[in-house]
């Protein structure tokens, strides 16, 4: 409001001054944002349409893996019928249709497709996968379809209750009928007791792909190249507990597997070394509020 002018002989009590005008009778402008941007007005709330975040996430790296794309995705939706859930594909490198299928299942399903330029591996598609989702609980599973999606609620239902002693807990699938070749049995056998021995992670079946975790936990975990075959060890080192249930595992229907057994045990060797560094060169505070 503009102020009072004091009473004279041509002005009445109470007159107001007004505002001078600019002599060259220009009318100024609001000034403009030195950054051009354009201040919009504020959205009604009434207008926003809430979307109910998602529960859980299903994180699935995939390599060449088309044919069971569309199978896999439908079993997962029955699994979780009556859930808030989301499916999060990571395409790494495919060069068959996978990308397509991906697209397809997107049309159909709660799917985010991403895709990897070039293959970086399993353990990277994790990573990406659950980098992405916007769900606070994970559970991950292999793209080829031998990890029985209904196995999901089971694993998520243990790891909420367990969640109750603390909410770094990790579910592990134990495939306790394998179906898988006789030296893919003997090869796995052999090395998940090497590494229950050195590494003290007691976990039966670590290599199994199908496993339920809060995302906040994963993401505080090393990263690393077949950081998914150590994922008990690596939440053990966190100070978290890992727990084992077990799961049905089917044989490979569709696709072929994209690595083989001596493949794996040339990387496991110096990947367990790996850990076994980290595990001593890392001390766990015991952390006291004094405030």
């Amino acid at each position: 409001m503009a102020p009072a002018l004091p009473p004279g002989p041509d002005r009445p009590p109470g007159a107001v001054s007004a505002p001078s005008p600019d002599p060259t009778g220009a009318v100024s402008a609001p000034s403009p944002d030195p950054t051009g941007a354009v201040s919009a007005p504020f959205p009604d709330p009434s207008d926003a349409v809430s979307v109910p975040s998602p529960e859980i996430a299903v994180v699935i790296p995939m390599r060449n893996e088309g044919p069971n794309v569309l199978p896999l995705v439908e079993e997962i939706a029955r699994a979780l019928a009556g859930t808030r859930y989301e499916i999060v594909c990571v395409n790494d490198g495919s060069d068959d249709d996978t990308g397509d299928r991906l697209a397809e299942a997107a049309r159909r399903f709660p799917v985010r497709a991403l895709r990897h330029r070039r293959a970086c591996g399993q353990s990277a598609g994790v990573v990406t996968g659950v980098a992405a989702a916007r769900a606070p609980w994970i559970a991950t599973l292999d793209g080829d379809g031998q990890n029985d999606p209904a196995d999901i609620p089971a694993l998520w239902a243990r790891a909420r209750a367990e969640a109750a002693q603390g909410p770094d807990i990790l579910v592990a699938g134990h495939r306790v009928k394998r179906q898988d070749s006789g030296i893919k049995k003997v090869s796995s056998r052999i090395a998940n007791a090497v590494r229950a021995r050195l590494l003290g992670d007691a976990t039966p079946d670590t290599g199994c792909g199908l496993k339920v975790f809060p995302r906040a936990l994963f993401l505080q975990l090393p990263r690393f190249d077949h950081m998914h075959r150590y994922l008990p060890a690596l939440v053990l080192r966190h100070g978290g507990r890992v727990v084992s249930e077990p799961v049905n595992h089917r044989p490979r229907v569709r696709g072929k597997s994209n690595y083989g057994t001596l493949d794996r045990l040339a990387v496991s060797i110096s990947d367990m070394l790996g850990v076994i560094w980290l595990q001593r060169r890392w001390k766990r505070p015991q952390v006291e509020d004094q405030s």
